[in-house]
């Protein structure tokens, strides 16, 4: 099993793109209401000037920016001080402090001026604003924020905006972020795109600093928030994004994984999941939020005690569920077994009790039954993918979750029954692993015979790089094969082992080529989980390499 994967978020959308075209900013009355259809003449042309401005932006115009900022950001403080119980009275100060926020947008065109903007002190009083009484203030600065973060604008700009993101974090902005994040109406258009700038603006910090990710789950109720949000039926752009940002956050965190896990979330996201277990998504996006939310599950049964969540929810059940509707989610649901089945025999053991093993080898032997005999009859294929990569991956992840399930069931009737298949109609299992024996193998050859010509053309590869590279090719899927073939023959069932030894014999080859893949994954044996775990690993191997003398 591999460690959860997750798309790459390199680029993201916009909100536009993601939900619906974003009205502009509503003008503001004298009074400080919402004027039905007046355009604010004088805004508008703030913003014009502004713009024309980028290209002549320095230091000087900076400290102008900045300056006239602090000024309306000063009158609106004392305006609202003055006549707290007359917003008409300090409705013009609002205005004018939400023109300047505008202003400061222009400074996204000047990275490299991040610096000077912190040392200017001004970062405090903008952040500060996220706590502004009136929302539309603080859904400015959220803009602002979003603006000044956002990865196109930063991208060769690495030092200066690691300087803005610390000054950010040192004055609570992931605080402010969330505690802004509830005030906020996600029915309201305009709130609506505030909580999607909002949750752009955090996954923008993150990748300026990735430490960011756990940050902002141990100083702020992000999570919760997210999973009240993955919790809602009804499908929307917010909802998607909620499901890329969790998956952001728990895919390299254990810290986030187990919290999560304490946070009730393995149920919360088998909850979501369940909403697909009959039906597939309607759209894209609504399809790639269900992968953002099985990315999710896999990240959270990565620690122990998650996976015991995981089987006492009956997620077992439910991701063979998945698989007998043959909808979407099928290929992960079984990523999301194999996940939950590795390493923790009681997942195993449900499974095998609930009846899995007949689905998991009608996915392994590339049919449901008899009578469909093509996979692509049956296997729902993500039109993103080419089918053969699809059909690749499902038969490597099946693979995986069968190599899990010897090695968790290792004795009883249990053990009988998960053998047994392979013994059924002359021992088909046997060949159909087989042939995936031979289509790795000579994949992993035809990459070893390329990298030795590699070396010849002078290009230096140490041995731990080749390795990786053939594992990329394809040798772990074969090495977890020669691993199910050691246990099908240390069973000592004689029609099996007769079986192996025809097939080799057929394909010309020998036991040897079995224990020459066994013993370099043996001698490859990581020890990652500790030195005790990596001698007991090491030990099963052997005994299948000694059975096999």
């Amino acid at each position: 099993m591999e460690l959860a994967n997750t798309r790459n978020h390199s680029s993201k959308r916009k909100y536009d793109d993601a939900i619906s075209p974003p009205q502009p900013p509503p003008a503001l009355t004298s009074n400080g209401t919402v004027a039905d259809n007046n355009v604010d003449l004088s805004l508008l042309e703030a913003i014009e000037k502004s713009q024309n401005a980028v290209e002549a932006l320095d230091l000087r115009t900076l400290k102008k920016l900045v300056l006239a900022f602090e000024r309306r950001l000063k009158e609106n403080i004392e305006a609202r001080l003055k006549y707290s119980n007359q917003p008409d009275r300090f409705a013009d100060s609002e205005l004018d402090l939400h023109e300047e926020l505008q202003k400061l947008k222009i400074l996204a065109g000047a990275p490299e001026l991040y610096p000077d903007l912190v040392a200017l002190n001004v970062v405090p009083s903008i952040v500060d604003l996220l706590n502004h009484d009136n929302t539309d203030i603080a859904i400015d600065v959220v803009q602002l924020l979003q603006d000044l973060t956002d990865e196109d604008v930063l991208d060769d700009n690495d030092e200066p905006a690691k300087v803005l993101v610390d000054a950010l974090i040192e004055n609570s902005v992931l605080e402010l972020l969330v505690q802004n994040l509830h005030r906020l109406n996600d029915s309201d258009p305009d709130d609506s795109a505030a909580v999607y700038a909002t949750l752009a603006t955090i996954e923008n910090l993150i990748e300026v600093k990735p430490a960011v990710a756990e940050l902002v789950c141990e100083k702020t109720k992000l999570m919760k928030w997210l999973l009240g949000k993955i919790k809602v039926r009804e499908f929307d752009g917010n909802k998607q994004y909620a499901s890329e940002i969790l998956a952001i956050l728990l895919q390299s965190s254990t810290a986030n994984q187990k919290r999560l896990g304490q946070m009730n979330g393995v149920d919360v996201v088998l909850q979501a999941v369940a909403m697909y277990k009959s039906r597939d998504p309607k759209s894209s996006d609504e399809e790639e939020m269900l992968e953002n939310l099985f990315d999710c599950l896999c990240c959270l049964l990565m620690p122990l005690e998650n996976k015991e969540r995981f089987v006492k929810a009956e997620g077992v059940e439910l991701m063979i569920i998945i698989m007998k509707q043959k909808k979407l989610a099928y290929g992960s649901a079984i990523r999301a077994l194999d996940f939950a089945m590795t390493k923790y025999p009681p997942a195993c053991e449900r499974f095998v009790d609930v009846l899995g093993l007949k689905t998991a080898f009608a996915a392994f032997m590339g049919k449901a039954s008899a009578t469909l005999p093509s996979p692509l009859l049956i296997i729902p294929v993500n039109k993103k993918n080419k089918k053969e990569r699809y059909q690749e991956e499902l038969e490597e992840r099946i693979v995986s979750l069968i190599s899990s399930l010897f090695g968790g069931i290792l004795r009883g009737s249990r053990r009988e029954r998960l053998l047994s298949k392979f013994v059924e109609n002359e021992c088909e299992k046997i060949d159909r692993l087989m042939e995936l024996y031979m289509r790795y193998s000579d994949r992993v050859k035809a990459e070893s015979e390329r990298l030795n010509e590699v070396e010849l053309d002078d290009l230096e590869m140490d041995e731990d790089e080749k390795y990786n590279r053939k594992l990329e090719a394809g040798l772990y899927t074969l090495q977890l094969i020669a691993v199910i073939l050691g246990h099908i023959w240390c069973s000592e069932h004689p029609q099996m082992r007769g079986r192996i030894e025809l097939l080799l014999k057929q394909n010309k080859l020998s036991k040897n080529h079995l224990k020459d893949i066994l013993q370099e994954y043996h001698d490859n044996i990581g020890d990652l989980d500790g030195p005790e775990e990596k001698e007991r690993a090491q030990t099963k191997i052997q005994k299948f390499i000694s059975a096999l003398e």
